[in-house]
């Protein structure tokens, strides 16, 4: 993630990708693509196109609505004409189009399990931060504007308000959430709730106090509701049970992706509807 969006100058869509879609992700959709579909073919030293594997077909003709005749005389033609489809003309979107189409069509005409590609794709995509997994036959989103949104805030009214433990704490999940080499959910989850208890602690006028003391002082500043500040102290206690990341930070976590996507959302939420009651007590 760049320094840009770290700080929250830029938007973070970039890293979590929902509208668009990269070089690394776009080239890694390709290639698996090639490995499950072209790669038996091309595998083959006679690259004659005729006759014309079915899978080239489906695709040219029943996906692109390609005319015939169109497609050149080879196997190599063939490949190059999608290749020239897939990374100079296809939208982000179509992409994603065309991997469902091969998954649930293409590829059982050469006796593929499409749960393979599929589980694939997901590794692939969990891997370069796609907004969107395969769930069943479909790819659905597991990431949404609002859901970036609430980041993206957290990170400007902690500027504007000078909450900077708060913007270092959500930085830093971010990051480590956002690391498409070594991505580490766990420390993300930590610095996730580090932000909330920040927050608290600024607002609760104690800087000593643990998030549960905090939030009952705030809750008679503010006006927080009870039943969310008991639903927060569960979550809270999701970080610190005997799975969790606080309990023992050096032992083995089952933390994912989805835990630490999770945390950052509801996190980045929390604290925005703190600073939100905050402002209109007066506190900033």
């Amino acid at each position: 993630m760049r320094f840009s969006q770290r700080i929250g100058k830029k938007p973070i869509r970039s890293a979590i990708q929902i509208e668009s879609m990269d070089d690394d992700l776009r080239n890694s959709l390709w290639n698996v693509f090639r490995e499950f579909a072209f790669g038996k073919i091309v595998s083959n030293e006679n690259r004659i196109l005729f006759p014309a594997p079915p899978i080239f077909w489906a695709l040219w003709i029943d996906f692109l609505k390609k005319p015939l005749g169109t497609s050149g005389s080879t196997l190599g033609d063939a490949e190059g004409r999608l290749n020239q489809w897939f990374f100079r003309e296809a939208q982000w979107y179509e992409i994603y189009d065309f991997m469902e189409f091969v998954s649930r069509n293409a590829l059982q005409q050469l006796g593929i399990d499409a749960n393979e590609i599929r589980k694939r794709c997901n590794e692939i995509l969990e891997r370069e931060l796609s907004g969107y997994r395969f769930v069943g036959d479909y790819l659905a989103p597991i990431t949404t504007e609002t859901e970036l949104k609430e980041i993206e805030e957290v990170l400007g009214v902690s500027e504007e308000n000078q909450l900077n433990g708060v913007k270092e704490h959500v930085s830093a999940a971010l990051a480590k959430l956002s690391d498409r080499k070594e991505p580490d959910y766990r420390n993300s989850i930590k610095e996730s709730i580090s932000a909330v208890e920040s927050i608290s602690k600024v607002i609760s006028g104690d800087p000593k106090a643990d998030l549960g003391k905090a939030l009952k002082i705030i809750k008679t500043k503010i006006g927080l509701h009870a039943a969310l500040e008991q639903g927060f102290l569960k979550i809270y206690g999701y970080t610190s049970d005997e799975g969790g990341i606080r309990h023992a930070l050096l032992e083995e976590s089952n933390c994912d992706f989805d835990d630490a996507k999770y945390m950052l959302v509801s996190c980045s939420a929390f604290i925005n509807y703190l600073i939100m009651k905050s402002q209109k007590a007066g506190i900033f």
